[in-house]
């Protein structure tokens, strides 16, 4: 493979990267919907489901949104049942946002109709086919995933 070549095959990969980002987005969103939770209350989910309790501040910064923001997002998600504000065992100062059990159960749900849509989309694939495509995509997120703090 010529220079050329190689230069248009990772100009063609990130480009259909960024159409399957969109669609996936896209129809990420219509699931939301479904579910009655924005995406920001999501993420924050995800996030506090996946790397477990934390405070406003370190939530923040995994989102990297301004605390004042964070702080208005889980009122909301308070309220919604979604996650509870707790007191830290040892320093009673620092408050941690903690998910629910409704929280959990959505997150679940979402996943599990991300995971189907995506899945329904691959049908006609062969199973070697689905192989490759997962390992050279692990491979592409293993060389980046320095690139960002998730």
């Amino acid at each position: 493979m010529n220079k050329n070549e190689s230069y248009e095959n990772v100009s063609n990969i990130e480009r259909y990267l960024r159409k399957i980002d969109y669609i996936i987005r896209k129809k990420g969103r219509a699931i939301l919907a479904d579910f009655n939770i924005t995406v920001p209350q999501f993420s924050a989910l995800q996030i506090l489901i996946n790397q477990g309790n934390m405070t406003i501040g370190e939530l923040s910064q995994h989102m990297a949104l301004a605390c004042s923001t964070i702080t208005d997002l889980v009122d909301r998600m308070e309220k919604a049942d979604l996650v509870v504000r707790k007191k830290h065992d040892k320093d009673k100062r620092v408050v941690i946002v903690e998910a629910l059990p409704k929280g959990y159960d959505i997150l679940e749900k979402v996943m599990s109709k991300r995971i189907e849509f995506l899945s329904g989309k691959l049908s006609d694939f062969e199973d070697d086919a689905k192989s490759r495509l997962d390992l050279g995509l692990k491979a592409l997120y293993e060389a980046m995933k320095d690139e960002t703090q998730d």
